[in-house]
């Protein structure tokens, strides 16, 4: 796929943006305030496309005008384990983005399929817990990918330019031979969606060794609701896995689900607090959606819960020092949907390939198809052509904003469904629920904004 001489300057290009980046880390460890520049200086010379020295420059101004993004910033160059900082910050800053996105956007254009940014994939389907209206606790509680077909897409996606890998479950650090991965990939990126009952000592030390791994601790917000979704101690468990990474010096983040219950809860500044005092740099928050295990349609934002999650989640990023993304509020910034293969998509551990972690339907599986005919999928092909579903970027998903599209998309492409209860979204009471939703928060962004169709 790629010509020797084409390999040859990537490869140049790593190795003396890693020699580099490994000089000034030596500074950074020293005194990592003042050199917070030399970094950043690091980033625009590296950088190829004009967007990423922009962006750049914007993340140099707002260390320089804004105070939390400024103490985050120092938290994890001061705080951070110099072999976390290094692998994490050369594998995810040097070759996923910097290099890797204008290598993705190269092949895109000649290979006639779009390379996404990152793969979410469950290595494999156990877990340790059953938390209630767990999107994959429909799975098969027994499926488990190889290692051998796990290191190939590792190696496939590298030969994209894709070097961060996000995995999910099931709970990930079940999987026996997952740091055996993360070391025979080294120059890849991994961030892990785990329910943090497994981080011991033990494991929390491998994680600082291997240094490329980021934890993401699944969250309801304080002890009761955690617990009352996961289960009695889980909430303390994970705090105390928190207290075993700061100390030790990893970097890890925050999942947590925005249902009608607890999204102010989840949002308040004193939970945000907590989360940045226990070490947390990152957050992702995703909106309830009524699949996987026991489904409740019950517990969706409504329409004015988003609204507040769109105006409230802005004001957070600006004034604490963590860095919360918000599923599906930021679709304003990624223009649409990003699933589909767009920018990311999702491998259950049984092997089927999926738009989105929440789209149960495949037409391709990894243990019969390669990386680069999955992306040819006609699955995949379906769903970029509608992409963005809503004129409306606050209304991005074809699952619980213009439901119709998914129907017409599994038609289309003859994708089947996962597990038993998948076609809830298509047909039936979840269905209907949906379409309904759907049409409530048509009308409510429509008194709010010029009238967009979709």
């Amino acid at each position: 796929m790629m010509k020797r001489w084409e390999f040859n300057m990537e490869f140049a290009k790593r190795y003396v943006g890693e020699k580099m980046l490994q000089e000034l880390l030596s500074y950074l460890s020293k005194d990592p305030v003042t050199h917070i520049e030399r970094l950043l200086g690091l980033g625009k010379l590296l950088a190829r496309g004009e967007e990423h020295k922009r962006s750049i420059a914007e993340l140099e101004k707002a260390i320089a005008s804004n105070p939390a993004v400024r103490q985050l910033a120092e938290g994890v160059l001061k705080e951070t384990h110099p072999n976390v900082l290094h692998r994490l910050l050369y594998n995810w800053f040097v070759n996923s983005a910097l290099l890797g996105i204008p290598r993705q956007r190269q092949l895109s254009e000649t290979l006639g399929f779009n390379v996404p940014h990152t793969i979410l994939v469950d290595p494999t389907s156990a877990c340790n817990l059953r938390c209630e209206g767990c999107w994959a606790g429909a799975y098969a509680q027994h499926d488990e990918l190889s290692f051998e077909r796990l290191d190939r897409l590792c190696a496939e996606a590298k030969e994209l330019g894709i070097y961060w890998i996000v995995m999910s479950g099931g709970e990930p650090f079940m999987y026996p031979r997952l740091f055996d991965l993360a070391t025979k990939h080294s120059d890849m990126a991994f961030m892990l969606y785990t329910n943090g009952t497994r981080i011991d000592d033990r494991v929390a030390d491998q994680i600082v060794e291997a240094g490329n791994l980021s934890p993401v601790f699944s969250l309801e917000g304080w002890e009761e609701s955690t617990d009352r979704r996961r289960g009695p101690g889980v909430f303390e468990k994970v705090t105390v896995a928190m207290d075993r990474l700061r100390e030790r010096g990893a970097v890890f983040g925050v999942s947590l689900t925005a249902t009608r219950e607890n999204v102010e809860e989840i949002t308040s500044d004193v939970f945000v607090d907590f989360l940045a005092e226990k070490g947390a740099r990152y957050g992702w928050i995703f909106h309830y959606i009524p699949v996987g295990r026991n489904p409740n349609p019950d517990l969706m934002l409504t329409p004015e819960q988003r609204d507040y999650m769109a105006a409230h989640v802005p004001a957070i990023r600006k004034n604490k020092p963590i860095i919360l993304a918000d599923f599906w509020n930021d679709g304003e910034l990624t223009q649409g949907c990003i699933a589909g293969g767009r920018r990311y998509f999702h491998v259950a551990a049984s092997g089927a390939v999926q738009p989105c972690a929440f789209v149960h339907f495949s037409t391709h599986n990894i243990k019969d198809h390669s990386l680069e005919e999955i992306l040819r999928s006609p699955m995949f092909a379906a769903f970029q052509k509608r992409q963005p579903f809503c004129g409306d970027h606050l209304r991005p998903c074809p699952i619980i904003d213009v439901p119709s599209a998914l129907r017409d998309i599994v038609a289309e492409s003859e994708a089947k469904p996962n597990h038993h209860s998948a076609g809830d979204v298509l047909t039936g009471a979840v269905a209907e629920m949906l379409n309904r939703r759907a049409e409530a928060a048509a009308e409510v962004r429509s008194r709010q904004t010029i009238r967009t169709v979709c």
